[in-house]
């Protein structure tokens, strides 16, 4: 899948849950989302992506992106 998309349906995805005024609930259901609905090979991809320059991602895609490719790193803090 083209990598544009990927990063356009993430931040639909981002602006859907951004009406969320707990940002830390947002990067969860976005997290959630992923996981449930994006094929592995999609997760993998945003989060090479994410890896390179993470252009074109919006605040929250770009955080929830973090966590999740810290989650599959076993690692719960993305900052690490």
């Amino acid at each position: 899948m083209d990598i544009n998309r990927l990063v356009q349906m993430a931040n639909d995805i981002g602006n859907y849950f951004a009406s969320d005024p707990d940002r830390d609930a947002a990067i969860a259901g976005m997290v959630n989302h992923l996981k449930r609905f994006w094929a592995p090979r999609m997760r993998h991809r945003i989060i090479e992506h994410l890896h390179g320059d993470g252009g074109q991602l919006n605040a929250l895609a770009h955080a929830a992106v973090a966590q999740l490719a810290a989650e599959q790193d076993g690692n719960s803090d993305p900052t690490r």
